[in-house]
């Protein structure tokens, strides 16, 4: 990867609906080896794909919360239980395994409290293995511009 690749990812991250044409003039390329570099970045596995962004608010997930949840036991069967587990359940948007005192920080996005406290209630700690989960309700997101 050169810099012209960088220069490309750097466009596409913020702008991933653009058009072949205009990303090869805000690059300085031409569109046809424009074209070729972005397959080539989409074929070699660094662009793992495109993907719309939802208001989560838009669809009735207006409560965002991140759950930070220690497992009980670390053996790779435990791990791989809760892993799958957690995946599985609703509202999860991201699971990140993560270090401290802590072991995961669930991403969960859902209607309201009362949607969360039902979900951290009857999904999230009915999974095997959790020690315990600690809530932390996103007041407000901060995110670069796109």
């Amino acid at each position: 990867m050169d810099d012209m690749d960088r220069s490309i990812l750097t466009v596409l991250e913020r702008h991933g609906r653009i058009s072949n044409n205009e990303l090869a003039a805000r690059v300085g390329l031409s569109p046809s080896p424009c074209l070729r570099r972005v397959r080539n970045l989409e074929e070699s596995g660094v662009i793992l794909g495109y993907r719309a962004v939802i208001d989560p608010t838009a669809v009735g997930r207006g409560l965002r919360v991140l759950a930070g949840v220690r497992l009980t036991r670390h053996t790779r069967a435990h791990v791989t239980a809760f892993e799958d587990g957690v995946m599985a359940l609703p509202g999860v948007t991201a699971c990140h395994h993560i270090t401290g005192s802590i072991d995961y920080l669930v991403q969960v996005e859902v209607a309201d409290l009362a949607a969360y406290e039902d979900f951290h209630a009857n999904q999230l700690a009915a999974l095997p293995g959790i020690a315990t989960v600690n809530s932390f309700v996103i007041m407000k997101t901060l995110e670069t511009p796109s």
